[in-house]
């Protein structure tokens, strides 16, 4: 065992803090930690992972992972560099651990719909994805859903609706926005209790197009698995299909070559800077400052052509492949995409520029949709959002994967957790992927992009920064082809921010706060 891995024992055992459950600690191929916990250690070991400061990023159930019972709830635990996952065993019931990790909420409801897991004492018990159609009984990630005939309510009457938070008082009005909005944005319900336009609550209501994308894995291969993962959310493709990548390449020990982890690296950066230009320009449209909102318009437009050219996908579709990329990227393309990221640095900063010395935009950005910093850790919001907000968490910089390590990204931190705040971290980072590009490209080696796989049997987890934040993926190989495919987006956590943003500002500005968090619906409703 390396010296490295040493140090991360022991710093994983230190973090329990207990010599008997020290013992059991597993290794995982991602740098990944497992810890089978029984039900009388697991109540206090949570309580001490708590006492820690440790972050629930992940919570999942998965059927015949553990021989001694039908359902392992893994628990995916995070602090500065080390990343815990305790296997819970369960007869499907558990108790719920949403009072001491509010992020748990939306995972433990999730694994109710999913697998029919009880959780006792959790404070919110109503369905997540399966909405009120769906019959009773009918949870559709277990291994015997396929031999269940379903068949849908045709109609709902008013006791089986879904009981949205009651809030009433002199003077309060309750405006429902959605699940249809106009344009060709993906459905969800926001229910504003507000007093003349001030709002002082907001419930929102999600997973109305749930595609089944973990179950369609089941039975795949891992490299069908991974056009799976690019269909999670259309702008996060390359980041998606990179972490399922990663976790079958740790299980199979598999070395990718140089050049890919250069060519991955661009792909994702370039993924990041098209993302942030479209959140940008999606803020000026809202605060109706046309002359800005155009330029980053036309810029993001031509970052999607250099994407086609380069890869024949505006969204860099179909590259990213188990052991390196599906094919190379010449260097006349190479050498094109270096001039265009040159020209594109000025062009930017030009309209950078103009923005931020518009005083109009600025008093619309500032001081409007504040996330408190102190809701970070709770609610495990990730991205730019936290690092507008004095968050410091990059996956690239705290678990670097690929070239990061070689590469770091500067990490862009404001405190004021604004509109403003937020389009300027933006900024910082669409300059550093740029400056990130033009290194890959001077120092990127010549040779293969792929590895021939060989597909093990095993489990790993795979963590990486989308452009919205930590994307998590955890693959369970078995015989040969996918027995889990767990894949949760930064959106699925960072969505439960909005309710807190708004509160407090008027109905006018939902749309510029909503912009300048840049959330997925498809990749929240998987």
């Amino acid at each position: 065992m390396a010296e490295e891995t040493l140090m991360e024992m022991e710093s994983v055992q230190d973090l329990i803090g207990s010599a008997g459950l020290a013992a059991k600690i597993v290794p995982g191929p991602n740098d990944e930690y497992y810890l089978t916990v029984g039900e009388p250690a697991f109540d206090p070991l949570v309580t001490t992972l708590a006492s820690r400061k440790c972050v629930l990023i992940g919570l999942f159930c998965t059927e015949g992972f553990s021989p001694d019972a039908r359902f392992s709830l893994l628990y995916v635990f995070e602090k500065k560099n080390i990343v815990l996952i305790l296997v819970r065993n369960s007869d499907g019931t558990a108790t719920s651990v949403a009072r001491i990790f509010p992020s748990a909420s939306w995972f433990e409801r999730e694994c109710r719909d999913g697998f029919g897991i009880r959780f006792d004492g959790a404070f919110d018990e109503r369905r997540l994805f399966l909405h009120e159609t769906y019959p009773d009984g009918f949870h559709p990630l277990r291994k015997d859903v396929r031999n269940i005939p379903v068949t849908m309510r045709s109609t709902i009457d008013v006791v089986g609706e879904y009981p949205f938070r009651s809030v009433s008082g002199n003077g309060v009005y309750q405006v429902a926005v959605g699940p249809v909005h106009a344009g060709i944005i993906e459905p969800g319900h926001f229910r504003f209790s507000v007093i003349g336009e001030k709002i002082f609550n907001l419930e929102i209501r999600m997973f109305y197009k749930h595609r089944g994308i973990e179950k369609l894995a089941e039975g795949k291969t891992p490299q069908e698995v991974v056009r799976i993962a690019e269909a999670v959310s259309g702008d996060e493709s390359v980041a998606n299909a990179t972490a399922c990548c990663r976790a079958v390449e740790a299980i199979a020990q598999m070395t990718v070559p140089e050049r890919a982890h250069y060519l991955r690296t661009i792909l994702l950066e370039l993924e990041r800077i098209g993302s942030h230009l479209g959140d940008q320009g999606g803020m000026l449209v809202d605060v109706g400052f046309p002359l800005g909102a155009s330029q980053f318009a036309v810029l993001r437009e031509e970052v999607f052509r250099m994407n086609a050219s380069l890869t024949g996908s505006r969204f860099l579709r179909g590259m990213v492949d188990v052991g390196g990329l599906s094919r190379d990227i010449p260097k006349r393309q190479l050498d094109e995409l270096g001039e265009f990221i040159r020209e594109l640095k000025n062009r930017y900063r030009i309209g950078l520029k103009i923005v931020l010395s518009t005083s109009s935009v600025l008093d619309r950005f500032s001081p409007t949709g504040v996330i408190r910093r102190s809701l970070l850790r709770p609610l495990n919001i990730t991205g730019p959002m936290a690092r507008a907000s004095g968050g410091r968490v990059d996956v690239r910089i705290n678990h670097p994967y690929g070239l990061y390590d070689r590469y770091p990204p500067t990490m862009k931190t404001l405190n004021d957790g604004d509109v403003l705040s937020r389009f300027t971290v933006k900024a910082s980072e669409f300059l550093d992927s740029l400056d990130l590009i033009e290194r890959l490209l001077a120092d990127i080696p010549e040779g293969g992009v792929r590895t021939i796989p060989e597909i093990k049997d095993g489990y790993a987890l795979s963590l990486v920064e989308s452009p919205r934040g930590q994307d998590l993926c955890w693959v369970w190989i078995r015989n040969g082809t996918i027995e889990r495919y767990k894949v949760r987006t930064a959106s699925f956590c960072n969505w439960q921010a909005i309710e807190h943003a708004v509160q407090g500002e008027i109905v006018p500005d939902f749309p510029l706060i909503n912009k300048s968090l840049n959330l997925s619906y498809a990749g929240t409703d998987l």
